[in-house]
């Protein structure tokens, strides 16, 4: 479905679901979207971004879903079920209540003890709430099948499943994984291979049958609840921003459903960057797109149209992998060894004609330790350990006092595995890891199949690079410089291809994460296409200028998405008060909040006053927070989202006392914390609050201002 508010500027909010204190569950549930749109309203937005909402299990991520389509059942609000229609929180002492009343008075009232059970928690306590509707959920559904309507409601449920064929899939995997323990499907001892034949003969498999049922019936209740609250959302005026991963959990019921349409070989990732010395290995199997392609691209097509259902407009994340992704062999602990898939890669023969025979193109390719360096990587160990361990993971060249690491060793996830098996986690175990790992990096040239190289990511500081002569490092960086303008022809042809058909195929419109080494075919293909990108502030700079200069405001392309921080940064408070160039970035933000409010009150005084404001403390406080938020609804972009606990950040009464307890992921960590973070208010304070209300309205009234000169959509 289309975006509602086309022609006007765009002002929100973002936030997980989860997060949110709603009206009356223990975290935040389908109906309270609807309570969304109505805040968005009170604040003069028009705009709510929500992070994904498919069943991620028991894994707090959302972008670790078990399902593209599923939706997380934790956002199920139970008083709201059609069977819980008229039911009492407990019969009344004295009644002959009938059985149905009693199973749904039971419900109704354990659903109730859910809020005030965890209402106390600072941190949304996941498992514990996912884990208590579940058995709710559980106990009514075999209630209802024990009751007058039972059979009905099997009929409801087996019509939804014909309509929706992928809730097969998933509720016979979800079962299955529980059967064998949660363990992955990978290590099953039944069913690890399915084809659509085997998802029927399981549906209906009398072990699973009742509980797949039980999953489909959760299922068509979420879709209902989540429709009637975007609709509500719509009703008012308000965007809905849907979140579309473009990547899958391996241990999800379409990769093990779907198999042929993806690479479990290989990992996605990110290569090294300022933020990560040795790159991400986020542990997603990649994509085969040629499949994909042959099918017309039907699994993705699903998956939008599943989508429109409920959104006007969806942030596609990762759209750099729709062009070319970081792809990392399965058993590599990091990022490092990685390479772009799609990529022109250089051959064998190409290799000799410049001079290099196979001894030397095993030296550029196949990382070699010396003696002395396996020597000193052990020497932290017990000797018998130290033996042990050379014989496990080096074999000697020939007479030479020189090594190449075992076949054992398919990438560092085995060295680590191999060491820490037979000496644990003593510190002399990690160092050796560290040692070894540093030698395993060190190769130029990465072997991503048979006779076919890639240059790794610092091939130039290696050991094999720095022994070649200077005629033959010019000759070989002609060759890759080569290599790599066909590889940039490739990602732009690939991206344009298949992001052509999935934008055509719904009418949402498509929004794009852009974020990271963005090659320039990216903004070209998304503006063909009318895919507006992502500004964050922080990170919009002319990083080739001198000084690397924030981009002015005014100088946003209009065609994008702006926001001040993400889920995955630090929130508004921490980047001031710990990582933002404050002397550089504050004149610039001053000098735009006061050419706009100029526009929107042209007299001097006014405009005086926002350029005499003073800069907002380090610490950020309220009123500082507030003239940030201001300042940045000057940017020039057509639409603009705010974190709510960025936005909260302007309320004494509503922020953290300790700002990183408002930050909701640190990527590459398992905290404790990450994706738990509650907002401190429930939604009906908020709603009710017309002094912050009239605070933060400010900020929409300022985007409604543009120049004479400025472009109108």
């Amino acid at each position: 479905m289309k975006r509602i508010n086309v022609k006007n500027s765009m002002t929100g909010l973002v936030l997980p679901l989860l997060s949110l204190r709603g009206e009356s569950g223990p975290c935040g549930e389908f109906p309270d979207i609807a309570s969304l749109a109505r805040l968005a309203r009170h604040w003069n937005m028009n705009v709510v971004q929500l992070l994904p909402l498919n069943d991620s299990g028991w894994q707090t991520s959302p972008y670790s879903a078990l399902s593209a389509f599923a939706l997380n059942p934790v956002y199920l609000r139970i008083s709201d079920l059609p069977e819980m229609r008229g039911a009492a929180v407990a019969p009344r002492a004295g009644t002959a209540a009938s059985a149905d009343a009693a199973y749904e008075g039971k419900a109704a009232h354990d659903a109730a003890g859910l809020a005030a059970r965890f209402s106390n928690e600072k941190q949304v306590p996941y498992a514990a709430i996912l884990e208590a509707k579940l058995e709710i959920l559980g106990n009514l559904w075999n209630a209802l099948r024990s009751s007058k309507s039972g059979a009905s409601l099997l009929v409801e449920v087996e019509a939804w499943a014909a309509e929706n064929p992928w809730v097969k899939a998933y509720s016979c995997f979800v079962e299955l994984k529980a059967k064998f323990g949660g363990k992955p499907w990978w290590e099953w001892p039944d069913h690890s291979a399915v084809d659509d034949a085997a998802i029927e003969a399981l549906w209906n498999d009398p072990e699973l049958a009742e509980g797949a049922r039980f999953r489909a019936w959760a299922q068509m209740r979420a879709e209902a609840q989540f429709a009637a609250a975007c609709a509500e959302a719509r009703a008012l005026g308000v965007d809905l921003m849907g979140d579309i991963p473009i990547l899958l959990n391996a241990d999800s019921a379409d990769v093990w459903h779907l198999r042929r349409f993806f690479d479990t070989e290989r990992a996605a990732g990110a290569p090294p960057d300022m933020y990560s010395r040795y790159g991400q290995n986020w542990g997603f199997p990649l994509y085969r797109w040629d499949e994909l392609e042959r099918a017309g691209y039907s699994f993705w097509k699903d998956r939008l149209a599943v989508a429109d259902r409920f959104y006007t407009m969806y942030r596609i994340d990762h759209v750099l992998g729709f062009f070319r992704i970081w792809a990392i062999g399965k058993r590599e602990a990091d990022g490092f060894l990685g390479h772009f898939q799609p990529e022109f890669a250089i051959s064998y023969p190409e290799l000799a004609a410049l001079g290099f025979d196979a001894g030397r193109i095993r030296w550029l390719s196949k990382p070699h330790v010396s003696g002395g360096a396996a020597a000193s990587a052990f020497s932290g160990l017990p000797e018998g350990i130290r033996a042990e361990l050379a014989a496990a993971l080096l074999e000697r060249i020939g007479g030479e006092d020189l090594y190449l690491f075992s076949r054992a060793v398919a990438g560092g996830a085995d060295i680590a595995e191999i060491v820490r098996k037979r000496a644990g986690e003593s510190a002399g175990a990690s160092r050796c890891v560290d040692d070894l790992l540093a030698w395993w990096r060190n190769r130029t040239f990465l072997e991503i199949a048979p006779g076919q190289f890639i240059p790794t990511w610092e091939y130039r500081s290696t050991a094999a690079w720095q022994s070649l002569s200077d005629p033959e490092r010019g000759a070989l960086e002609a060759l890759i410089a080569r290599k790599k303008g066909e590889s940039l022809d490739l990602w732009e042809k690939t991206g344009r291809k298949i992001l052509k058909a999935l934008t055509a195929c719904v009418p949402m419109q498509a929004c794009a994460e852009d974020l990271g080494a963005v090659p320039p075919c990216v903004p070209a293909v998304l503006g063909e296409l009318g895919i507006p990108g992502l500004r964050v502030l922080r990170w919009f700079r002319d990083w080739g200028g001198e000084g690397q200069p924030y981009v002015r405001l005014s100088e946003y392309p209009e065609d994008t998405v702006a926001c001040m921080s993400v889920h995955d940064s630090t929130n508004l408070r921490q980047w001031w008060s710990e990582e933002a160039d404050r002397a550089r970035l504050w004149p610039m933000l001053r000098g735009e909040l006061a050419e706009r409010e100029a526009l929107l009150a042209p007299h001097a005084g006014h405009r005086a006053a926002a350029a005499a404001a003073a800069e907002p403390s380090a610490d950020l406080d309220p009123d500082g927070a507030l003239l940030l938020l201001r300042a940045f609804a000057c940017a020039r972009s057509r639409c603009v989202v705010y974190p709510l606990q960025d936005l909260l950040a302007a309320s004494a009464q509503y922020r953290e006392e300790d700002r990183a307890a408002e930050r909701i992921n640190v990527p590459g960590t398992t905290a404790p914390s990450n994706w738990l973070y509650r907002m401190k208010p429930a939604i009906g304070q908020l709603l009710e609050d017309e002094i912050l209300a009239a605070r933060l309205s400010s900020i929409a009234a300022l985007r409604d201002v543009r120049s004479p000169d400025a472009p109108r959509g």
